[in-house]
């Protein structure tokens, strides 16, 4: 767990910039393409279909950072960014930014609240 002494927020964007030239990578773009146009705009689907290919990128990503090739590693990452994204908007921009990949957009009516 050394990798855990030296994170820093400077560590984690370079992670998350990782991750997202990764993303857009050939072969992989070509992949997440192809997910998301069989899943349509179905939430469902989006989970089944392309969040599963964004977490294999992922913990490849993290994996070279010292993170456990896993699931767990992915969730430790993920815990950890978290808490960096509340003081950084840096953090919360590039994870946003991942995150928007396999989340549809959600258009919400900020008058009252209220999902569309």
């Amino acid at each position: 767990m050394a990798y855990l002494s030296n994170f820093n927020a400077e560590t984690g964007k370079t992670i998350l910039v990782d991750i997202l030239k990764t993303v857009n990578q050939s072969e992989n773009s070509k992949k997440l393409a192809e997910a998301k146009a069989n899943s349509g705009k179905e939430m469902i689907k989006m989970m089944q279909y392309v969040f599963p290919l964004v977490m294999q990128i992922q913990i490849g990503v993290i994996k070279d950072y010292g993170f456990p090739g896993n699931r767990e590693g992915l969730v430790q990452f993920e815990q950890i960014i978290r808490e960096f994204e509340r003081e950084d908007v840096d953090i919360a921009r590039l994870r946003a930014q991942i995150r928007s990949i396999y989340l549809p957009p959600i258009n919400i009516n900020s008058t009252n609240d209220v999902l569309i």
